[in-house]
Order: C-alpha cells, then sequence, then structure tokens
C-alpha cells in the first residue's frame, strides 16, 4: 500500500501543535495595509488556530500528523 502524501502548500503553511490543533497565519496581512487601521493591522499580528469546522480538511491535506 503506498503512503499518503502531504499536500506540499499545506505543509508549508500549517504546523500541528502537541494538542492537536492546527496553527495557521493570519490572512489579510500582505498588501492594501494603506486602508485598514492601524487597530486592525495591530489584530493581525501573529499566529491562529484553525477553526474546528476546517479540522476535517486539515485531516485530509495532513495525513498522518495527529489530527
Amino acid at each position: 500500500m503506498p503512503k499518503m502524501k502531504t499536500k506540499s502548500g499545506a505543509k508549508k503553511r500549517f504546523r500541528v501543535r502537541p494538542g492537536g490543533t492546527v496553527k495557521r497565519g493570519q490572512a489579510f496581512k500582505r498588501h492594501i495595509l494603506t486602508k485598514k487601521t492601524t487597530k486592525n493591522k495591530r489584530h493581525l499580528r501573529g499566529s491562529t488556530a484553525v477553526h474546528e469546522t476546517n479540522m476535517g480538511h486539515m485531516a485530509q491535506m495532513l495525513p498522518g500528523r495527529g489530527i
């Protein structure tokens, strides 16, 4: 039986935390920043977790990672 392949785009963008949650970066922080407020850009810093409704898709994209 062949091994399941991981989606190469997903392995670059997501990390699986020890508790089983998936860490992701925030969107909307790359360009067109002049019309966004400073408060909005500040809240987009750092990382956040993938919502539990999307964890089924994450398990398909990252097989064998304990999701």
